[in-house]
């Protein structure tokens, strides 16, 4: 394990750039018993892992260029969809945290709700969906500006599908979650997942009210 002088956190090298980065902006993978290769989101299956630096391309050239069997050091099998399968795996987890806040509470939907709640000064988060209309976003942003509320982070990396099955309601557009540690859970997870795929899709980001 190699730790970063300034900070002494655990640091890995991307089998793809070289790069050392810490464990949070990286994505873990190990061998199954059958040498497939398997992605370890929580860090925790047992074995040697290797390491990719958590974006599409970067776990799409791992694959194409079979640089897992490097990492190994043995044979290992990749298939061919393992970039999006990640990406599917990382939507799964932040979604599944929207879920548990909803249940919890935490989140308001609906364009009315959302921005009383934004007058209340309640919104920790606001998430919209990367498919709604642009008018309704744009204008509940600006009221969000208008509130001088700056820490609020949007997050834009999902569709309304997306948002709709994880919170058990139909066409969710807008939502907004009060402040907790599920939110603040929520929100890390929306920002791996919107960094991972943010290469191909620059829109799809989770961003501050100041931008």
């Amino acid at each position: 394990m190699v730790k970063s002088r300034e900070t002494a956190e655990p640091i890995r090298t991307c089998i793809v750039t070289r790069a050392t980065l810490p464990p949070d902006a990286m994505v873990r993978f190990v061998l199954a018993p059958d040498g497939q290769v398997v992605p370890d989101l929580k860090r925790e299956l047992p074995g040697r892992g290797v390491w990719v630096t958590a974006e599409r391309a970067l776990v799409a050239d791992a694959v194409s260029k079979r640089l897992f069997a490097r990492g190994f050091k043995q044979a290992a099998r990749a298939v061919d969809d393992l970039a999006d399968l990640v990406g599917v795996l990382l939507a799964d987890r932040a979604l599944g945290l929207l879920g548990f806040a909803n249940r919890a509470g935490l989140v308001t939907t609906g364009f009315e709700k959302v921005a009383e709640q934004i007058t209340r000064r309640r919104v920790a988060i606001l998430v919209e969906a990367r498919d709604g209309a642009a008018d309704g976003r744009r204008k509940l942003a600006d009221k969000l500006a208008a509130s001088g509320q700056k820490e609020v982070e949007t997050v834009e990396v999902f569709t309304g599908e997306q948002l709709s099955l994880a919170l058990g309601r139909a066409n969710v557009i807008h939502a907004a979650l009060g402040q907790d540690r599920l939110t603040k859970a929520f929100l890390k997870a929306a920002h791996r997942y919107g960094h991972y795929v943010s290469a191909t899709a620059d829109r799809w980001r989770c961003r501050t009210v100041e931008e």
